[in-house]
Formats: structure tokens, C-alpha cells, sequence
């Protein structure tokens, strides 16, 4: 086990955001600013290491058709716990985020990697599996929070950033412009993989084939085309 090479694939390889684009309602929903994506990225964090390591430590005593109900069961407890903290220490950040806390619980990150990772490997692994993937999804919403701050209130951190008379873009704090930022931040991470990869000598990822190349086809089967249609 290589903790390092664990948290790098799920801050970059792997990146539950901008690769594998899952959790993509909480990303456009609360990214309206880089606090609320600081929030959200440790909220889910936290969840994602306390459910993983949960999963892994029962992992053998889980009758295998029942795995996903237990999943929800222990990611609902941790959840609570997080969202029970967040309303004692930081109100404000309650108030902003608001029913995206509880709806962690089926964030389809956390069942992804409960599934994909935690149900399969041990306890420490599954421990740098939820910092490596907590921090990568923390990482884009942060960026995302930070481009649609600046954007749409000349703001980054609620510091003004912006010269006097700016005139602020309303769209990029709509959903609309959540849709747009994130399209930019994901072709522009596609580029650096593809750079990085040719810099190593490697291929770049192909995703032409639809399903086959995606991180998380593994987890729902849907190794597709580039139709999108099952073979």
C-alpha cells in the first residue's frame, strides 16, 4: 500500500469531480462561492473517511445482498454526526449550505467509493482512499467557488480582489454559469492530464469508447460504446 499514490489518484487520476463527474448536484449547487466549497469538500471529507473506514472494518461479516442498504445506514450516522457539528461550530456555513449537508447521505461519491474501494481493501487503504478522494472533490469545488465568487462578486474569500468600478457577471453565480465554469475547469484539467501524459510518454486517456474508460464503470456495469449503449 502507497498512501501517497492512494490520495494522488483521488485528488488527480481519479479526481470524483472533474474525471469521473459524479456529485455534480452538490458541485453546481453550493459553488457559488470558495467558502461554501471549503464547507462542502470538508463535510464530504469527513463523511468519506468515517464511512470507508467502516466499511472496510465489517467488510467480512456484510452478506453481500445487502451491502447497499448497510452502506446508506452507516453513511446516514456519519452524516448526522457531521451535520450536528457543523450546526454547533459554524452557523453560517449551516445556513449556506443548508439541505446539501444531510443530502451527503446519498452523494453518489461516497456510495461510489464505499462500493468501489472500502468494501474491497483494508482499513488504512480505505482510510487514504477517503482523504485522497475528500480533497480532490474539495479541491474542485474550492476552484469552482472561487472562479464564480470572483466572476459574479468580484470577491474571492469575501475579499475584494476586484478593481473599483467593476462590474460584477450575475451569470456566473446562476446555475447557468455553474454549468459553464465547471465545462472550463474540466477541459482544462482534460488538457493537463493529456500534457502530463505526454510528458511521461504515455498515452493520453481515450474516452471515445463511452463507459469503458470511466473510472467508476466498474461500479455500475456500464461499460458502453461511445453511443452510450451497453455491449
Amino acid at each position: 500500500m502507497n498512501p501517497f499514490k492512494i490520495i494522488k489518484n483521488g485528488i488527480i487520476n481519479e479526481n470524483p469531480t472533474l474525471v469521473q463527474c459524479i456529485g455534480l448536484c452538490p458541485t453546481l449547487a453550493v459553488s457559488t462561492s470558495a467558502v461554501n466549497g471549503v464547507g462542502m469538500g470538508i463535510a464530504a471529507t469527513a463523511v468519506l473517511v468515517g464511512s470507508n473506514m467502516a466499511v472496510s472494518a465489517i467488510r467480512k461479516f456484510v452478506p453481500n445482498e445487502i451491502r447497499i442498504p448497510i452502506f446508506i445506514v452507516l453513511i446516514a450516522g456519519f452524516v448526522t454526526v457531521t451535520q450536528l457539528l457543523i450546526s454547533a461550530y459554524a452557523q453560517a456555513l449551516d445556513k449556506a449550505l443548508g439541505i446539501f449537508i444531510p443530502l451527503i447521505v446519498v452523494n453518489c461519491i461516497i456510495l461510489a467509493r464505499a462500493e468501489a474501494f472500502a468494501f474491497k481493501e483494508s482499513v488504512m487503504a480505505s482510510l487514504f482512499d477517503g482523504i485522497g478522494m475528500g480533497l480532490g472533490f474539495t479541491v474542485a469545488l474550492t476552484l469552482l467557488g472561487a472562479m464564480r465568487e470572483l466572476l459574479g462578486n468580484g470577491t474571492v474569500f469575501d475579499v475584494v480582489v476586484t478593481p473599483a468600478g467593476y462590474q460584477p457577471a450575475l451569470l456566473a453565480i446562476l446555475a447557468p454559469g455553474g454549468f459553464i465554469s465547471l465545462g472550463i475547469y474540466m477541459a482544462l484539467f482534460r488538457a493537463y492530464q493529456n500534457r502530463a501524459a505526454k510528458k511521461q510518454g504515455l498515452e493520453a486517456p481515450d474516452t471515445s469508447e463511452g463507459c469503458a474508460h470511466c473510472a467508476a464503470a466498474s461500479i455500475c456495469g456500464g461499460f458502453g460504446d461511445a453511443k452510450g449503449e451497453k455491449s
